[in-house]
C-alpha cells in the first residue's frame, strides 16, 4: 500500500470509541453486556462521531491471541464481544457467574440488523466471491430497510489494497463487516481502517459462509445446548478437529494457569 493511504489510515486510527463494562479473559477486556446492551452500545457507536472496530472472542481466538503478538496487540484497541461456551466456563472460572450473554457473531450481526431501525449503509468485505454475493442478496432480503455493498471478496494482496480500500471508502458505509477470518481480519482492520472507511467495523468471520448458506448452521437444538461446535467437527473434521480437540483442553489450560500463576507468582486477581 502506498504512502499517503497509509498516512491517512494512522491518521484516523480505530479504536474502541465505546467504553462497556468488561472483564478480564487472559488480560482481553470482554464486553459484559447482554443481548439489549450489545445493540445499543453499537447503536451508539453508529451516532458517534468517532469510529469502533468490534470484535468476538472465542476460545480459539483466544488461543491464537496468546502466542500472537500483534493479534493481542489489535484486540486491545478494539471493543470485544463474548463468542461461545468457552468464554462462559472461562468467566465462571474466573468470576463465578457466566457472561450475561452469548454474541456469537452468526446470531448476533443478523440480530444487530434486524434491531437498528434506522437505515444504515452496511458494506461487506471477504469470502469467496460466489459467498460474497449470496450473502449481500441473503442480507438485503432479510432487511430490506438497510442498503448492502458487497466491496470485495477476500482474495486480495492485504499489503497491497489501495483498490479495495478506494472502493470501501467510495461506498461511504456507515458499519464494515470483515470476513477474512482471524487473526487476519483484525489485523487488516486495525493496519488499513481509517475514519473514511466506516462509522463501526466488525471482523464476523465465516459469518457470509453462513449467510449465504453455503455451510448450514447446526439445528436450534444443538444450538441452544451450546454444542455447535461438536456439530461444525462432524461436519468438517479435517478442518476442525485441531481447533476443538486440541484448543479447546488448550483454552482451559490457559485460563487455569492464568487464574492461579497470575494470581500467586505476580500479585495479580481474577476479579474485576
Amino acid at each position: 500500500m502506498g504512502p499517503p493511504e497509509m498516512n491517512e489510515a494512522l491518521n484516523n486510527p480505530v479504536h474502541a470509541a465505546m467504553e462497556p463494562p468488561a472483564k478480564h479473559i487472559l488480560d482481553i477486556d470482554v464486553a459484559w453486556l447482554d443481548w439489549l446492551g450489545a445493540y445499543r452500545c453499537i447503536e451508539q457507536a453508529l451516532a458517534s462521531d468517532s469510529q469502533t472496530v468490534f470484535a468476538f472472542l472465542n476460545a480459539h481466538n483466544a488461543n491464537l491471541a496468546v502466542r500472537n503478538p500483534a493479534y493481542r496487540h489489535a484486540l486491545q484497541h478494539f471493543t470485544i464481544l463474548p463468542d461461545g461456551i468457552g468464554v462462559d466456563l472461562a468467566a465462571r472460572a474466573l468470576y463465578g457467574e457466566p457472561f450475561p450473554a452469548n454474541l456469537n457473531g452468526t446470531d448476533f450481526v443478523p440480530a444487530l440488523l434486524t434491531y437498528l431501525a434506522t437505515p444504515v449503509r452496511v458494506a461487506l468485505v471477504g469470502a469467496r466471491a460466489d459467498i460474497l454475493q449470496k450473502a449481500t442478496e441473503h442480507f438485503q432480503r432479510q432487511v430490506p430497510w438497510h442498503t448492502f455493498i458487497a466491496v470485495s471478496d477476500g482474495y486480495f494482496d492485504k499489503n497491497d489494497c489501495d483498490d479495495v480500500l478506494a472502493k470501501l471508502a467510495a461506498a461511504k458505509p456507515d458499519l464494515v463487516l470483515v470476513a477474512l477470518g482471524t487473526p487476519d481480519q483484525e489485523l487488516w482492520i486495525e493496519k488499513n481502517l481509517g475514519a473514511q472507511h466506516g462509522k463501526v467495523i466488525m471482523g464476523v468471520g465465516a459469518l457470509f459462509d453462513f449467510a449465504s448458506e453455503m455451510i448450514p448452521r447446526a439445528p436450534k437444538i444443538i444450538r441452544l445446548i451450546r454444542c455447535e461446535w461438536i456439530f461444525r467437527l462432524v461436519l468438517e473434521p479435517r478442518r476442525m478437529w485441531r481447533r476443538y480437540l486440541l484448543g479447546n483442553p488448550l483454552f482451559l489450560f490457559h485460563i487455569l494457569r492464568y487464574r492461579y500463576w497470575r494470581r500467586n507468582t505476580v500479585g495479580g486477581s481474577a476479579q474485576a
